[in-house]
């Protein structure tokens, strides 16, 4: 299939036919296929762990009518892979760490694999594109996007939603929108102004809908005070109105619609994966005049024709045994080594030089644990996790580990010294972030697993205590972070030797992570955050609050803004090789920005590098920040190799949200500082005004 397909353009050469299945349907018919079919009890029974069956174990279905040739949507969850079936399914690196890859084609295959595996499973839905933007790393489902930045998060995203539906499944986009907390989903009115909505929180939304994703999920969380699957500002007028898009939403699941009336009639079209605001209770409004039949009509249509669109294609394209678990794991293991980020390496310690009779001591008890990120809803279920212990002990190597889980520090000690190696394991796991999953009422959540990490942005206690033992014995031991977002680390990062951030890198993780440390693999990923040296640098946050303001500012924007230099800027990430830049140029016309730089690989390694374009605009007629991303190409060169690389930003992606017109303004006439670079930090910039 054509990767540039129109899908929007293709859904609607079903329209016709899906007038004319709606002509024949009744009220009570049209209903049906705005509502979803689950057992409230079993959803929420598996979500918490209290049945024999797990959360999305089978497809959760939708609608569908049989005798009127209406496909039902049959939905699978996740970001990190296909939540439904059982020991099965490929457990892919979380979202943040294919960020830190930099790559969408490499997102855009994963995406081609997951959505194999959703038609092994027989679904034909994809609940798993996540682009919220976090604007705390403290935000407990950080790990399930691909980072701070907009223009990241549009592209790989975006990325996503051609794979999946390159092979006909629908992608879902979500949560639309403002879902950045999650002890306080369930309550809170988040409020921003219209720049800010439209050029920070909602920019990466648009890509994933302009390429073309046939369905979006809405969020609990409210917006300007209404509820976001209530919210006709969103569904209607920016969404379908703005944006033209022509799919159809679904709330977001059991308590993402809390009003009959103002849920349909805002656009919202299935209340999933349980019917009780719709079904019996949307006929009652229709017939009492509170809902239009031309509302039901509208939705209803919508989900016809893109079901008959998606299910008509996968039809055409099935073939027979083309879901390969086996490729697919090895994908996963491909994609640890492009996003595992090397952020320090003091006097080349990595990779380990593999001598006979080295003896490596492994620390830490996450060193032997399946850590491959929340046990929410995004869980999935695979045949096996390699643990970071298992890799290291396995890999094929004449030297000796010795493992301890670090619970007494003079041992800890006493190892150290003795070793030639010493690997830390250190981080979080799903009892420090993730999905908070809420009681039957919503208003008590359960704070004993997973939510926002609201007291500790660092490491924990257990974990600073054995890098503080060996650090009394030696500086030169390598910290593995395993961790879906940004850890602070300021206060131990010196009493280290190399560090290596792993976020939660799938069922392959363990394997992935020691052909890094023995030089198998080249470590090729980026920081998808900025990492600062102190949590003040950080926007404040209520995790608890009711209302909440987001500014225009986070993350490295705002550092920049406060002359702060973090500890580690966003797109940083060190190689095995080394890499130099070169003779910049930058030019512009009509409708774009040009930037080239010729790239060289200086080191004995073969390695990757992500070549990063920002854009600023100092003479903008409203304050802006003093760069953000706009292009990036990801290159591998082989030792001594050099190759030009070319980026490129159309000015309307420049375009600033004029409160005043209502509209995005493209200066076209104003000079733009073209920066060009290894990280988004000055100093590793290239600049040049055009």
């Amino acid at each position: 299939m054509d990767k540039k397909m129109d899908w929007k353009a293709y859904r609607l050469t079903y329209t016709k036919q899906a007038k004319d299945i709606l002509k024949t349907l009744s009220l009570e018919e049209k209903v049906s296929l705005m509502s979803g079919s689950e057992i409230r009890s079993e959803v929420r029974g598996a979500i918490r762990k209290k049945l024999k069956v797990h959360y999305n174990e089978h497809p959760y279905r939708a609608g569908g009518i049989k005798e009127k040739d209406i496909p039902a949507m049959l939905f699978a969850d996740g970001t990190r892979g296909v939540v439904c079936g059982c020991k099965k399914a490929t457990c892919f690196p979380v979202a943040s760490m294919r960020g830190a890859a930099f790559d969408p084609e490499l997102e855009e295959e994963i995406g081609r694999a997951i959505a194999e595996e959703v038609l092994d499973v027989g679904a034909n839905f994809f609940g798993g594109v996540c682009v919220n933007l976090p604007y705390h790393p403290g935000w407990g489902r950080a790990q399930e996007v691909y980072g701070e930045d907009p223009y990241l998060l549009g592209r790989m995203g975006s990325a996503l939603v051609r794979g999946v539906q390159e092979n006909g499944v629908i992608a879902c986009v979500k949560h639309f929108a403002f879902n950045s907390m999650e002890n306080a989903r369930f309550k809170v009115s988040i409020e921003c102004d219209k720049r800010t909505e439209r050029e920070i929180f909602l920019s990466h939304f648009k890509k994933c809908i302009d390429a073309g994703a046939g369905s979006v999920m809405s969020a609990y969380n409210r917006y300007q005070g209404a509820m976001c699957g209530e919210n006709e500002y969103l569904l209607r007028q920016v969404l379908r109105n703005e944006w033209d898009f022509d799919g159809f939403t679904i709330c977001d699941f059991v308590w993402g619609v809390k009003d009959t009336v103002a849920s349909a009639s805002s656009g919202l079209d299935i209340e999933m994966p349980i019917t009780h605001f719709y079904g019996e209770k949307l006929l009652e409004a229709v017939r009492e005049g509170e809902v239009t039949e031309q509302t039901i009509d509208e939705s209803a249509l919508r989900i016809i024709r893109t079901l008959l669109a998606h299910e008509h294609f996968i039809e055409e394209h099935k073939k027979e045994g083309s879901c390969d678990y086996r490729k697919h794991q090895e994908l996963a293991l491909r994609c640890v080594g492009e996003g595992i980020t090397l952020l320090k390496n003091e006097d080349q310690l990595l990779p380990i030089d593999c001598k006979k009779g080295k003896k490596i001591v492994v620390l830490g008890s996450y060193a032997d644990r399946e850590n491959i990120g929340d046990r929410g809803s995004s869980q999935v279920y695979a045949p096996y996790v390699v643990t970071i212990l298992q890799g290291i002990t396995e890999y094929p190597a004449d030297v000796e580990v010795i493992y301890y889980s670090g619970e007494s520090a003079s041992h800890c000690r006493r190892l150290a010294k003795e070793a030639d190696v010493v690997v830390i394991v250190a981080g979080n796991d799903y009892l420090d972030e993730g999905e908070c999953v809420a009681n039957e009422s919503v208003d008590v959540t359960v704070q004993n697993e997973g939510g926002d990490r609201t007291d500790c942005l660092g490491l924990k206690e257990e974990h600073l205590r054995i890098i503080d033992a060996v650090g009394k014995v030696r500086q030169d031991a390598v910290v593995v972070l395993v961790g879906g977002s940004m850890i602070l680390m300021d206060e131990w990062e010196d009493q280290v030797g190399a560090i290596l951030m792993a976020y939660y890198p799938g069922m392959e993780g363990g394997k992935a992570v020691a052909d890094v440390l023995f030089g198998k693999t080249n470590p090729g990923g980026k920081l998808p955050f900025v990492i600062p040296k102190k949590k003040e640098d950080l926007p404040e946050i209520d995790w608890d609050a009711e209302e909440f303001r987001y500014d225009y500012y986070h993350g490295y924007t705002l550092l920049n803004k406060s002359h702060v230099k973090p500890l580690y800027p966003f797109g940083y990430g060190l190689s095995y090789t080394t890499f130099t830049l070169a003779g910049m140029k930058a030019w512009k016309d009509e409708e774009n920005l040009y930037a080239s730089v010729i790239a060289k690989n200086t080191g004995k390694w073969e390695g990757s590098e992500v070549v990063q374009m920002y854009v600023g605009a100092a003479d903008s007629k409203v304050e802006r920040p003093e760069y953000v991303l706009k292009d990036f190409r990801k290159i591998r060169l082989d030792a001594g190799e050099e190759k030009e690389v070319k980026l490129v930003c159309p000015i309307r992606e420049m375009a600033y949200f004029d409160e005043g017109r209502n509209e995005f303004v493209a200066e076209f006439s104003i000079p733009y500082e073209v920066y060009v670079g290894t990280s988004s930090l000055r100093e590793d910039l290239w600049v040049r005004e055009v």
